[in-house]
């Protein structure tokens, strides 16, 4: 006979954005199912959390742990290494000039999913439920959610919220249409240690005709993640490299800003693309992160992105949904709130990719003018600061939020 299992809240997709979103509901007092395998923990990538990323996740009681594992962001550094006619000023944004400390932290990804798994363990266990395997079939509509397991076990639930990705089976159930679109570029992803110059949490930026070349600080003052975006091939090539030959190419795309690097991890490649929900919501399902929308890894937003797709289905639960969640009065407001800032999110990115690498006049100059008058505009710095970090509608509350609760360095 059919095993089913009754929650208020299902959440298909355990990496990151699962985790903080079961960890969210629990908190608004829903029992709550977190489905998906384990972490593999072999992700080589990291993810920088900036802006009201800290602060919200400091409410959730997650922070302290995420940032002992973490690097400091305090300045952002942008160097044009274009080799082209126009080229702007090498261009410096210090965290102080907007009142903070930093700007936020870097963090491994697998050190990431370990610190939120950890955190399950916290709550109180009898609302929530871990089902390490895959959901095979989700059907929504009425009152219910039905989620059928691979294993012939089923959970109903009220509210669904898909954070299983670009591929997303809720996405699928739910009949939404997705954007997609794609670049002529892949990003080589791999981790370096240079051991003759410390970062000094510095996040360097070199924009080059193939797109960014940037060094995050890592685990230590003396290692620093990098996403080298290049051309497909070029990509491969770089892959294919001895380790020792591929730190020399690598210090040389570098310019040798932190001497002599050692690669301390396999690299990995990742092609550029993007996608777009056309909607953020079906019958009682929300969508968030990559099953609602993915770009490039330029500009360090898309976990903060999703990390505001939950605060933001959190709120309006708050509001209007504490005895349904999954109603739809709920998740069209979610819906609405939340097409601003994706879309302004997307574009932005997509705009700065397209300035690299296009040859139109047009869009060089722009970036280069945009920069020249950050150098020039200190008000015009901050603001851009500002906009780096948060969704358009917030960004006067970033600084006075982040003060409040701005972790000690």
């Amino acid at each position: 006979m059919l095993q089913s299992r009754q929650v208020d809240v299902a959440v298909i997709g355990s990496g990151p954005a699962g985790h903080v979103a079961a960890i969210q509901m629990i908190k608004l007092g829903f029992s709550c199912v977190l489905i998906g395998p384990a972490h593999g923990g072999t992700d080589g990538r990291t993810t920088a959390l900036l802006g009201s990323s800290v602060p919200y996740l400091e409410g959730l009681g997650l922070w302290d742990a995420i940032k002992s594992e973490g690097q400091a962001l305090r300045t952002m550094r942008l160097i044009d290494d274009t080799g082209r006619l126009f080229k702007a000023p090498t261009t410096e944004f210090d965290s102080s000039e907007i009142g903070l400390e930093a700007f936020g932290y870097n963090i491994d990804n697998n050190r990431l999913v370990a610190c939120l798994h950890s955190a399950l363990g916290g709550l109180e266990m009898s609302r929530l439920i871990e089902d390490q395997q895959f959901a095979s079939s989700v059907a929504l509509g009425g009152d219910r959610v039905h989620i059928d397991m691979a294993d012939g076990t089923e959970w109903n639930a009220r509210l669904v919220i898909a954070a299983d990705g670009r591929k997303s089976i809720v996405r699928e159930a739910a009949g939404i249409e997705m954007r997609k679109w794609s670049y002529p570029q892949a990003a080589l992803v791999v981790n370096l240690h240079h051991a003759s110059t410390a970062h000094n949490n510095i996040s360097t930026e070199f924009h080059t005709k193939t797109g960014p070349f940037t060094l995050v600080p890592y685990r230590d003052g003396f290692t620093s993640s990098l996403v080298c975006v290049v051309t497909a091939d070029d990509a491969e090539r770089l892959k294919a490299m001895e380790p020792a030959a591929l730190a020399l190419e690598l210090e040389r795309r570098a310019h040798s800003i932190y001497g002599a690097f050692e690669v301390i991890s396999t690299p990995q490649i990742f092609p550029l693309s993007g996608v777009m929900a056309k909607e953020f919501h079906g019958p009682r399902a929300a969508l968030i992160a990559e099953s609602a929308h993915a770009f490039p890894p330029i500009g360090a937003q898309g976990l903060n992105l999703t990390l505001r797709d939950i605060s933001t289905l959190a709120d309006v639960i708050r509001e209007d949904g504490i005895n349904d969640p999954g109603s739809e009065e709920v998740l069209v407001a979610y819906d609405r709130m939340r097409r601003g800032d994706i879309w302004s999110r997307t574009a932005g990115v997509h705009m700065l990719n397209m300035s690299l690498i296009s040859s139109l006049p047009f869009g060089q100059g722009a970036r280069t003018a945009g920069l020249a008058l950050a150098n020039m505009v200190p008000t015009l710095r901050k603001f851009m600061m500002k906009a780096g970090l948060d969704a358009p509608g917030r960004i006067g509350w970033t600084s006075a939020a982040m003060k409040k609760h701005q972790p000690k360095l």
